[in-house]
């Protein structure tokens, strides 16, 4: 049923602030009535209500980001409410511009916000200093981009150990080994990244992102230079990681068949979340 309402509530499920938003689904349950801002949340809820009593793995409350260039100042999260449970795949869309990049540099604690709170775990993670935050990155969280961010002078063996030198962790070269052989890199252990190609150079950065066992991994636009045929075997290996390991699979994508394989749909638009998000998908997808 629809329901009107003055008084701001909070959808459980994505964690959108639905004050201002006049109609939305709402369902009753153990004797209170919830709100939500689109009926693919209300799904969600209704499939699994006590998992949203529980803790977020991720919430932003009220996350604001500017970046300010001499008096000029541009806006880009403009108070962002969201809640990421531990163990989906989420896809975060919208058109050039909304905010999409920014909030997945805010969650990888690559960037700090503005404004508001983001909390971890619990734990309210926005301010915490370098140290803390570089510790926390490296052992939280595997990171794959759209450019690979390989380093052109290391080997791919040397590029995939780099996050354990960072973290300091001991280095299992037989399980690393095997790892080059389980996606097909076997032999390409000990060539540089300019002697691989896009396909290859992907893996490898799939492969470096995993090498600390990352709870979370976070994945901007990261078949967006290969080809359909490459780009589908590195996204089928990233929701393999989701389905069979629990790793919380958090993708910025343009690709709508990308976003319609997730389980939360996010949709930005001028650094906003907007309600109904999973059904707005198509509008900014390519």
């Amino acid at each position: 049923m629809a329901s009107v309402r003055s008084a701001a509530q909070i959808d459980v499920v994505c964690g959108m602030n639905l004050m201002g938003v006049e109609k939305t689904p709402s369902q009753d349950y153990q004797g209170q009535k919830y709100y939500f801002c689109g009926d693919f949340c209300l799904d969600r809820f209704v499939k699994n209500p006590d998992k949203y009593f529980g803790l977020p793995l991720i919430k932003f409350i009220g996350l604001k980001k500017s970046f300010q260039l001499g008096k000029v100042e541009t806006k880009v999260l403009r108070g962002i409410n969201l809640n990421i449970w531990a163990g989906d795949f989420v896809a975060i869309v919208g058109a050039s511009g909304s905010g999409k990049s920014t909030c997945l540099n805010m969650i990888g604690l690559l960037d700090r916000p503005t404004s508001g709170s983001y909390e971890l775990e619990g734990e309210n993670v926005a301010n915490l200093n370098d140290i803390k935050r570089a510790n926390l990155r490296a052992h939280t969280f595997g990171f794959v981009f759209q450019q690979y961010n390989l380093i052109p002078w290391f080997t791919a063996l040397e590029n995939v150990t780099l996050p354990l030198t960072f973290a300091n962790q001991k280095i299992d070269e037989a399980g690393i080994k095997k790892s080059f052989e389980d996606i097909g890199l076997g032999e390409r252990m000990h060539h540089r990244p300019l002697e691989m190609s896009g396909g290859e150079q992907q893996r490898v950065a799939l492969l470096r992102s995993l090498a600390n066992d990352p709870k979370i991994i976070l994945g901007d636009e990261p078949t967006g230079n290969l080809d359909s045929v490459t780009g589908d075997k590195i996204l089928q290996m990233l929701i393999k990681l989701n389905k069979e390991q629990g790793k919380t699979l958090i993708v910025v994508t343009h690709d709508a068949d990308i976003a319609e394989k997730a389980d939360q749909i996010v949709v930005l638009k001028d650094g906003l979340i907007i309600p109904d998000h999973h059904s707005q998908k198509k509008i900014y997808t390519d």
